[in-house]
């Protein structure tokens, strides 16, 4: 299946294997993510309204370390982003949804970004990779960086570990890795619920 049918083909949110198999390393994951289990309790009776379709992780376990590229081309990684709160969100250019909620993720980051918390923002456009800084230009987008993957691999990654249904997709990621919700489909990101979930999440 195609990265553009994924985008196109109904959104699913249902429960399903994610990022571990057992053993050591799960338990390793768990116990690095202990803290988040409170908080990710905190996060439950929140996720409602603008956020109802919100999933928060129950036993939270570290996130995939995926890779994408900085505005200036560097690599990343999103260990790299350790120490901060990081909502990331998948988005392309031809993805109507994902268009839809960007101006939304733009006022998050506006509000609540700094050395705490980002919106992490990768476009997966496969093709014409200017495209999106255009679009983000062109649509007054100021606050996010350009972060992008236009292999479109991290799409993949998070597929195969159960978090990408199709597009938009977006997590929740505490300052240490650990995965506190997602969000299959876009979201009235800088509405009320959004906020008070996200300012939850970061103890404030």
């Amino acid at each position: 299946m195609t990265i553009l049918a994924a985008g196109l083909i109904g959104l699913c949110a249902g429960a399903v294997a994610f990022y571990w198999t057992g053993g050591p390393a799960r338990n390793a994951s768990a116990q690095a993510c202990a803290a988040a289990r409170t908080v990710a309790g905190s996060l439950m009776p929140l996720a409602r309204g603008e956020l109802a379709a919100f999933k928060v992780t129950e036993a939270p376990m570290i996130a995939p370390n995926l890779a994408f590229k900085a505005p200036d081309g560097r690599e990343l990684r999103l260990a790299d982003f350790r120490g901060r709160t990081v909502l990331l969100n998948l988005w392309a250019t031809w993805c109507a949804p994902c268009r839809h909620e960007m101006p939304a993720l733009d006022r998050l980051q506006q509000t609540l970004g700094g050395g705490t918390f980002e919106v992490v923002a990768v476009n997966i456009d496969t093709r014409n990779p200017e495209r999106a800084a255009t679009w983000l230009t062109e649509n007054g987008i100021r606050h996010m960086a350009n972060y992008s993957d236009h292999s479109a691999r991290i799409f993949q990654d998070l597929k195969a570990a159960g978090r990408a249904f199709g597009m938009p997709t977006t997590l929740l990621i505490d300052a240490n890795g650990c995965e506190l919700g997602f969000l299959a489909g876009p979201a009235e990101w800088a509405s009320e619920d959004a906020l008070r979930l996200i300012r939850t999440a970061l103890g404030t």
